[in-house]
C-alpha cells in the first residue's frame, strides 16, 4: 500500500488510537494486578491453583465474551446501522440480551455444580489441598464470569457505535478491585484464604465492570425490549453465526486448556510462570491487535455496495490495519526476544518472585514472541472473514492449528527437556514455542484463503524490512545500555532506562525514513501537545 494514503486513513487511526488507548489502561491496570499478585504468592502452590482458577471460568467468559459477541453480532448489528435500520437493531440487541442471560444462567450453575470434575479434566497434576483449593476458587468465579458475558454485549454495542474507549477502559474497575481486597489482606491473611479474597473481589469487579457500562449502552439503546423471539431472520443469523464461532473459540480454549493441563505436570511453578508470561505476551496483542481488528470490524461490517466494491473496501482496510498492527508487534517482537528479563524484572520481581522466575519467564516470552507478529495478523484477517459474513474458514484453521500445536506442545514441554538434558521446568518454555510455530501456519492458510476471496493482499517486504531493521538497531541500543548499567540497580529502574533507549531508537529511526504511521504520531501528539 502506498505511503501517500495516510490521510484517508486518519479516521481508523484515530479510532485504533481510542481503542488502544482503553486496553493500555485496562492492561496496565492488569500488569500491576499480576506484579501484586506475584508479590504475595509467588511461584507456590496457591498461585498454581489461582492461575488454574481463573483459567476454567474464563471458559463460559470466552466461549460467550468479546469474540464471539463481536463475530456474529457486530456485524449483523452495524449493518442495520449503516442502513439506517435503528428500530430494527434495537430489536436484534434486545433479543441477544435475552438469550445471552438464559444461556449463561444455565451454564453458571451447571459450572459450579460440575466444579470437581472440571478441575480433574482440565489440571489431572493437582492433588491434596492445591486441588481442594482450586474448586473453592472455581465455584466463586462462576458467577462473575457470567457478568463478564453481560459486559462483552455491551461492548459489541458500543464498538458498533464506534464508542471505543469505556468498551476497552471498563476492565479497570475488575483490575482495581483485586488489587484493593490484596493491599488490604495481603498481610493479614495466609496464602490459601486470601486466594478466596481474590476470587470474592473478582466476582464483584466483574458486576462493576458491566455497571460502568450499562448508562451509555441504555442511552444508545434507547427503545431497548429484552425478547427471546427468534422471529427476525438478523436474530436467526446472530445464532446461525454464534455456531461455528463458539467451535472456534471452543478450540482456542482447547489450545489454552491443555497448556495448563500440561504445564500442570511440570514442577510446582510451571503453572504460574507460564500465565505470568502470558500476561506480558498478551499485552501488545491486546493493543495493536485486538484494537486494529476491532475497530476494523464494524466499519467492515458496515461496507456497501456491489460484491466487487465490497472486497475493494475491505481489501484497502485490511492492508492499512496490517500496516497499522506491524508498526508496533514487530519492534514487541524484538523486545521479548532480546529484552525480555529485563521486562519480566520490572513486572514481577519482588517479594517472593525471584530472578530465577524471571529467567523462567523470559524464555516463555521469547518463545511466544516468534509468533507474536502471526497472531495479531491473524485476528484481524479474521475479522475480514466475519465481516464477509463467514465464519466457517477461521473454523476450520483454528482447529488445525490446535491439533498441531497440541502435539508439538507436548512434545516440547514433556520430553524435549530430557533428551536435552535441561531441568523438566524449562519445559514451560516450549509450551510458547510451540504455539508460535503453529501460529505462522493458521496465519498463511487464512492470508491464502482470503486472498482468493478479495484479490491478493498483505504487505510489501520492503515496508517490513524496514521495521525489522529499525528494531533491531533499537534492540542494539537497548542492550547496549543493560551492559553498561550493570547487574545492580532496582530493576524498575534497569527498565526504564532500558527500554527507553529502544523505543527512543526506534522512534527516531522510523521517523528519519518517513514511514507514515510514524508521522501520523509525530502529527497526533503535535496537535495534543498545542491544545
Amino acid at each position: 500500500m502506498a505511503d501517500n494514503n495516510e490521510e484517508s486513513l486518519t479516521p481508523s487511526h484515530g479510532h485504533s488510537f481510542l481503542a488502544a488507548s482503553g486496553i493500555l489502561l485496562s492492561r496496565v491496570a492488569g500488569l500491576v494486578r499480576e506484579s501484586v499478585i506475584a508479590f504475595f504468592f509467588g511461584s507456590s502452590a496457591a498461585a498454581d491453583a489461582l492461575k488454574a482458577a481463573f483459567r476454567i471460568p474464563n471458559l463460559l467468559q470466552n466461549l460467550f465474551g468479546e469474540g464471539v459477541l463481536s463475530a456474529s453480532f457486530i456485524p449483523v448489528y452495524a449493518n442495520l446501522l449503516a442502513r439506517e435500520e435503528r428500530e430494527k437493531a434495537e430489536r436484534v440487541a434486545g433479543a441477544v440480551a435475552a438469550l445471552l442471560m438464559a444461556a449463561t444462567s444455565i451454564l453458571v450453575l451447571l459450572g459450579v455444580l460440575l466444579t470437581p470434575w472440571i478441575i480433574d479434566l482440565i489440571t489431572p497434576g493437582f492433588s491434596g489441598a492445591k486441588r481442594q483449593l482450586c474448586i473453592e476458587l472455581v465455584r466463586i468465579l462462576f458467577p462473575g464470569a457470567g457478568l463478564m458475558v453481560w459486559s462483552a454485549w455491551c461492548l459489541g454495542i458500543l464498538n458498533s457505535h464506534h464508542k471505543f474507549f469505556l468498551s476497552y477502559v471498563a476492565p479497570v474497575v475488575w483490575n482495581a478491585a483485586i488489587i484493593g481486597s490484596l493491599l488490604v489482606w495481603g498481610s493479614r491473611l495466609g496464602q490459601f484464604p486470601l486466594a478466596k479474597v481474590v476470587a470474592w473481589a473478582s466476582v464483584a469487579g466483574s458486576a462493576l465492570q458491566v455497571v460502568v457500562q450499562l448508562p451509555l449502552v441504555l442511552k444508545l439503546l434507547r427503545r431497548l425490549r429484552l425478547s427471546l423471539s427468534w422471529r427476525m431472520s438478523q436474530v436467526r443469523e446472530v445464532v446461525v453465526n454464534f455456531v461455528p464461532v463458539f467451535f472456534s473459540r471452543g478450540v482456542f480454549q482447547i489450545s489454552s486448556y491443555v497448556d495448563a493441563l500440561l504445564a500442570s505436570f511440570l514442577p510446582t511453578g510451571a503453572l504460574a510462570s507460564f500465565t505470568y508470561a502470558q500476561m506480558l505476551y498478551i499485552l501488545p496483542v491486546s493493543l495493536f491487535g485486538m484494537s486494529v481488528s476491532a475497530v476494523e470490524l464494524p466499519a467492515m461490517s458496515k461496507a456497501l455496495g456491489s460484491p466487487e466494491e465490497v472486497a475493494g473496501q475491505l481489501h484497502q482496510r485490511l492492508n492499512a490495519g496490517l500496516r497499522r498492527i506491524a508498526f508496533f508487534i514487530i519492534p514487541s517482537t524484538m523486545a521479548f526476544l532480546v529484552l525480555g528479563n529485563v521486562i519480566a524484572a520490572a513486572v514481577y520481581q519482588r517479594g517472593q518472585f525471584s530472578a530465577a522466575d524471571s529467567m523462567i519467564v523470559w524464555a516463555i516470552l521469547a518463545g511466544s514472541a516468534v509468533g507474536l507478529l502471526a497472531t495479531t495478523f491473524s485476528r484481524l484477517y479474521v475479522s475480514t472473514f466475519y465481516a464477509l459474513r463467514d465464519t466457517r474458514t477461521p473454523l476450520r484453521y483454528a482447529i488445525l492449528r490446535v491439533v498441531l500445536s497440541a502435539g508439538l506442545g507436548y512434545l516440547a514441554a514433556l520430553h524435549l527437556p530430557a533428551l536435552i538434558g535441561i531441568d523438566r521446568r524449562w519445559g514451560v518454555a516450549g509450551l510458547g514455542a510451540s504455539a508460535s510455530i503453529c501460529g505462522w501456519i493458521e496465519f498463511i492458510l487464512l492470508r491464502r484463503r482470503l486472498s482468493h476471496r478479495i484479490s491478493r493482499c498483505g504487505l510489501g517486504f520492503g515496508f517490513l524490512a524496514r521495521l525489522w531493521l529499525a528494531a533491531a538497531l533499537a534492540a542494539a541500543a537497548g542492550w547496549g545500555v543493560r551492559q553498561l548499567a550493570g547487574p545492580g540497580g532496582h530493576p524498575i529502574w534497569i527498565a526504564a532506562v532500558t527500554l527507553g533507549s529502544f523505543a527512543l531508537v526506534y522512534l527516531l529511526v522510523v521517523l528519519a525514513w518517513r514511514i507514515p504511521e510514524a508521522m501520523f504520531l509525530k502529527n497526533l501528539f503535535g496537535r495534543a501537545k498545542k491544545k
